[in-house]
């Protein structure tokens, strides 16, 4: 007997938690099952291939909206070439409305439902050891082939105790340059109506002894970042606290750890702990979603923005931790300006990412029942995401769609920081500067093309050019510190080899420079971490730049000789660290 546990995951980076730990918690079955990965940028020929050459008796796939398209797209043909094989599909995409996925796939043998760790051990037992009959496994769908096909559903499974289940990873070879996920916790104490999470209104905690024990696995690997897919990660401040203060007492230095929080409910003492852990070791991830607090009803959630954004600038002011803050477009009773209202309340926090998303409209989630209430209008395809709604037209959601390209290009990118908030003045708000931009993109037909870093920079001074200054009597002015700002920005995060081609030459300042490098060999007065390094790699490895305004501060006119340090970069956005060389400012 052979069974081919098989996940489909969105990229290379990502691995799939769910059949790791299917496959860990397998106990005396474990021998009879094989684990592969693949992703949807595979061919899907060759993914048929690969599974064909297993041979397997049972094919068990893991379903979720960014793979089920390329799964249902093999499934024929897998059963054409492998008719005696059964494939068993499991995941939140196939759990709900089973017996109507199973009609329409007719290839199918059956859907394990929900939690799927001790449902797959007898489903695999049922297999080798053929005592039992399907019926007798809770949390299964299934055909039963006769005089004609019936679809039968076992009772739904209970749920187990976190400490009942086996610790999915083994070792870590796969996982190289990988994601690792990792959960401490399952459930969720909301109702949000756009997440299945609020199908389990029961939380279930992992004990904080095996949490450790299973932490320190991935410390002593020297694991790059360890993802806790904890839907709210501190609705329990007992656990959320024990597990910071593992984090902090075994910190190696190296191992970042990310969280899924509500900001509103973290307390003095978790803000007053996290501000002391190591810059970099923690981010933290907030679901915002909205500031209409009847689109906040709505949906069923409980946030108290003023709170929110109090302990979310509270983190910021601390500069030790990466914040991710999230909106979603199309929810009911956000319009248009609506959701501008709620950007600009969310990107006045300045949080390192700041993520636009789109409504998906989930099978299983209260939203899906309450589509046609609040007229919202989806796609029928996965990710099924929302198309329009009574608030929200489909043009509007194309200029969002614009705003979101233009925010992951030059907020989330961190490569035109200083730039954009010398932009921003030139606008009614942050909204309307990624919004003309979005409009240029698509009038220049820029959009979902791949452009190199240099060509976004070179887009943008154009886009200035064009679009915001031409004919103005300041014009001069204000290009010549937004040149300055896009060359602050590149050197923050390379030693350009070559300079771009607006900036000026610093020809006239070669004699200081070269000074500067060569007093600073002989006393180290800024570079104190290089301590024995010479004046030649002293220049090729740090750079120094005249500036002509002052782009870390009030973009007015004035000397600011910057020297960049890339040995030494802030662990949240990765920047060069700076210095104001004070004794060059009077040249």
């Amino acid at each position: 007997m052979k069974v081919l546990l098989a996940a489909i995951n969105a990229k290379y980076i990502h691995s799939n938690l769910a059949v790791y730990s299917l496959r860990a918690n397998l106990l005396e079955y474990k021998k009879y099952v094989k684990l592969k990965e693949y992703t949807i940028n595979h061919h899907r020929e060759d993914v048929i291939q690969d599974i064909y050459l297993e041979h397997p008796d049972v094919l068990a796939l893991s379903c979720y909206i960014w793979n089920i398209e390329f799964i249902q797209g093999m499934l024929e043909d897998i059963k054409k070439v492998l008719p005696h094989t059964d494939i068993w599909l499991g995941g939140p995409e196939v759990s709900y409305l089973s017996e109507q996925f199973l009609k329409e796939n007719p290839y199918v043998k059956g859907i394990m439902r929900g939690e799927g760790e001790v449902t797959f051990r007898e489903l695999v037992s049922f297999y080798v050891d053929k005592k039992k009959e399907l019926w007798d496994i809770c949390g299964l769908t299934y055909v039963q082939e006769g005089m004609e096909r019936r679809i039968f559903s076992s009772p739904d499974r209970m749920l187990s105790q976190m400490d009942d289940f086996v610790f999915a990873y083994e070792d870590l070879a796969d996982f190289e340059n990988r994601i690792i996920y990792y959960e401490s916790s399952r459930g969720c104490p909301y109702s949000c109506a756009y997440c299945l999470s609020s199908v389990d209104k029961s939380v279930r905690f992992r004990s904080l002894d095996l949490v450790e024990k299973e932490l320190l696995f991935f410390i002593e690997h020297k694991v790059p970042q360890v993802k806790f897919v904890d839907r709210t990660f501190n609705c329990s401040h007992e656990h959320a606290m024990g597990i910071f203060k593992i984090i902090q007492k075994n910190d190696n230095g190296i191992t970042n750890f990310h969280f899924e929080i509500s900001a509103d409910i973290l307390n003095e003492e978790e803000l007053n702990f996290l501000s002391t852990l190591r810059p970099g070791l923690v981010q933290l991830e907030v679901g915002v979603q909205s500031v209409n607090e009847q689109t906040i009803s709505a949906i069923h959630r409980k946030t108290n923005f003023e709170k929110l954004k109090k302990n979310v600038l509270f983190i910021k002011d601390k500069g030790n931790i990466h914040q991710h803050l999230d909106l979603i477009a199309g929810l009911p009773y956000e319009g248009y300006e609506s959701f501008v209202h709620s950007f600009g309340a969310v990107y006045d926090m300045r949080p390192e990412q700041l993520q636009l998303g789109f409504l998906k409209v989930l099978k299983g989630a209260y939203i899906y029942d309450v589509k046609e209430k609040y007229g919202i209008v989806y796609s029928s395809r996965a990710p099924y995401e929302v198309l329009r709604t009574d608030w929200l037209s489909f043009d509007e959601i194309i200029r969002l769609k614009q705003v979101e390209e233009m925010v992951e290009v030059y907020y989330n990118s961190m490569q035109f920081v200083r730039t954009m908030e010398y932009l921003l003045p030139f606008f009614e708000n942050a909204f309307s500067m990624y919004e003309s931009l979005g409009t240029y993109y698509n009038e220049k037909g820029l959009l979902q093309v791949s452009h190199s870093r240099m060509a976004r920079y070179e887009i943008l001074l154009d886009f200035v050019t064009e679009k915001l200054i031409k004919g103005q009597k300041s014009e001069e002015p204000v290009l010549e510190c937004l040149k300055e700002c896009l060359v602050y920005d590149l050197y923050l995060r390379e030693n350009l080899k070559n300079r771009p081609r607006w900036a000026e030459s610093n020809i006239e300042y070669k004699e200081a420079i070269r000074q500067f490098y060569k007093k600073e060999a002989q006393k180290k007065s800024y570079l104190t971490d290089y301590e024995k390094t010479e004046e030649k790699q002293l220049y090729r490895m740090t750079h120094l730049e005249i500036f002509h305004y002052d782009i870390q501060n009030s973009f007015k006119k004035k000397l600011l000789p910057i020297l960049f340090d890339y040995e030494n970069r802030s662990p949240l956005s990765h920047e060069a660290r700076t210095f104001q060389i004070k004794e060059l400012m009077n040249l």
